[in-house]
């Protein structure tokens, strides 16, 4: 079976790129390290991969905000390539830094004109957090199977990952925009404490708006998170060398999804 070819995407300040190349690698994909100014002088295409991975990091310094330059040049210089990528039914994904250029560019949550309907801002707590945490996934309402984000199947009701971020606190335009997140299942993770309940600090550990560690868009192949996954691949990256590696189970499914459908 073809190895889907993963567009690891990087720039100044991205820090996670070969951690994230070698999680995708270990769930059977080929990665790519490129630069947005390949991208943008054409001398790669995104049309050659089939999924766009952000990973984590300081992007430009957070100069102008965590993710922002990032977000920007890939709405006024990539949108036509991204348009299209999207529209091939091909798979996206946002991990901390990624997550918030994703919001910030408008393609999470999604609407037709990329208008920016959520952000990531300051943690409650001012301070850099550095844990790891529980999260809820969509699996707790329907079988593993049927969960609308492809990159979110086959995880269980709680999972743990690492957080490592400064700027992780979701929070969505105006009520309009929460409601049509929790109607059309577009949340994918929540914070929750040791047995699944509702957090909060230090398991919420940054204050987000109703808990929200991660969403996708509509189709569910669009996926951003705080949490990292790709620091859970391996049992002994846990705490107590113990419990299932989630991690590698999210990086799993994006493979498998496009080994069968694109």
């Amino acid at each position: 079976m073809p190895r889907p070819r993963v567009c690891i995407l990087r720039t100044a300040g991205t820090n996670c790129d070969q951690e994230t190349a070698f999680a995708f690698e270990k769930a059977g994909a080929r990665t790519e390290l490129v630069h947005i100014n390949a991208l943008i002088r054409q001398e790669k295409k995104l049309s050659d991969y089939q999924i766009l991975a952000i990973p984590g990091g300081f992007t430009y310094g957070d100069d102008a905000g965590a993710g922002k330059v990032l977000a920007s040049e890939l709405k006024h210089k990539l949108i036509g390539e991204l348009s299209l990528f999207l529209k091939q039914g091909k798979l996206v994904i946002g991990i901390c830094n990624g997550f918030q250029v994703l919001v910030k560019s408008g393609l999470l949550p999604g609407n037709a004109t990329l208008r920016q309907e959520a952000s990531l801002i300051l943690n409650d707590s001012a301070k850099f957090e550095d844990r790891w945490v529980y999260l809820k996934s969509q699996s707790r309402k329907v079988t593993r199977s049927q969960v609308k984000c492809v990159w979110a199947r086959n995880l269980p009701e709680v999972i743990y990952l690492p957080v490592a971020h400064g700027e992780g606190k979701f929070i969505a335009a105006d009520t309009r925009v929460l409601e049509r997140l929790k109607s059309n299942g577009q949340i994918v993770f929540r914070y929750c404490n040791p047995s699944g309940g509702i957090a909060s600090y230090p398991h919420n550990p940054n204050g987000s708006q109703d808990d929200i560690a991660g969403i996708c868009d509509e189709t569910g192949r669009v996926l951003g998170l705080m949490p990292h996954p790709e620091r859970h691949i391996s049992h002994f990256q846990h705490p107590r060398h113990e419990n299932e590696p989630h991690g590698i189970t999210i990086f799993k499914n994006g493979v498998a999804y496009v080994q069968k459908n694109i």
